[in-house]
């Protein structure tokens, strides 16, 4: 299996692509409320990794029915780690979809289902209510059952998929904070930065917005071209 993983797969037919690309926009659009779900696992997650890298003591990670989740560590309650870690939140499905991307890329789609399957497991360890483990659980076990036993064109089309719902969903939460209003902010990781900073809470969802538009930007472009220079 781990030969298996390893192993750069070729490329797929363009087609593929396109079509992984117009039902990842169609999943995001009409099951926003289940995608909004998977993308809170990986916010939390982007959260939670942070808080340790800056040597804050993680306490563990919810998540509720609403789709909403909280990460809590505890630590200094200022400083450039704080400002990095709740930054984080927002960026790190754009970032964990450009990571995918580019293992698409390079022929691995099987080794992008096995590290969802790391990361769900490493986030199940810090998972502290019965509803977020039910749903970690669920995530990775379906990835895992995945990789283990599909074929590679079932893989590689779930991996496509995957990496595109993750760039095309990053943007939305931040635009639905932009049209919310002040009161949709309100206790929101762009208000936490902007007391921290100083710095207007819109400011901050403009800043998060762009970095994901960018990453959706260049990881499209990392599927694409390369498969049209075939």
């Amino acid at each position: 299996m781990l030969e298996r993983t390893l192993a750069q797969q070729p490329l797929p037919d363009l087609r593929l692509v396109v079509v992984t690309g117009v039902v990842a926009l169609v999943v995001v659009l009409r099951a926003w409320r289940t995608v909004r779900l998977g993308l809170t696992v990986v916010h939390e997650a982007g959260h939670a990794l942070v808080a340790v890298l800056v040597g804050r003591r993680l306490s563990g990670i919810r998540l509720h029915r609403d789709t909403s989740g909280v990460t809590v560590s505890r630590g200094r309650p200022t400083g450039v780690g704080v400002v990095v870690m709740y930054a984080a939140g927002y960026l790190a499905p754009g970032v964990l979809g450009l990571a995918a991307a580019l293992l698409l890329a390079a022929g691995r789609p099987l080794a992008l289902l096995w590290l969802l399957v790391v990361v769900l497991v490493a986030v199940l360890v810090w998972i502290r209510n019965g509803f977020g483990l039910v749903v970690v659980v669920a995530l990775a076990a379906a990835l895992g059952v995945m990789g283990w036993y599909a074929d590679d064109r079932v893989v590689t089309g779930v991996a496509y998929l995957l990496a595109w719902v993750l760039l095309l969903a990053s943007p939305r939460p931040l635009l639905e904070l932009l049209a919310g209003g002040r009161r949709r902010r309100r206790g929101s990781d762009p208000d936490h930065l902007a007391r921290l900073t100083r710095l207007p809470a819109v400011l901050w969802i403009l800043l998060l917005l762009a970095a994901n538009l960018a990453g959706l930007a260049y990881g499209a472009l990392a599927l694409v071209p390369d498969l049209r220079l075939r």
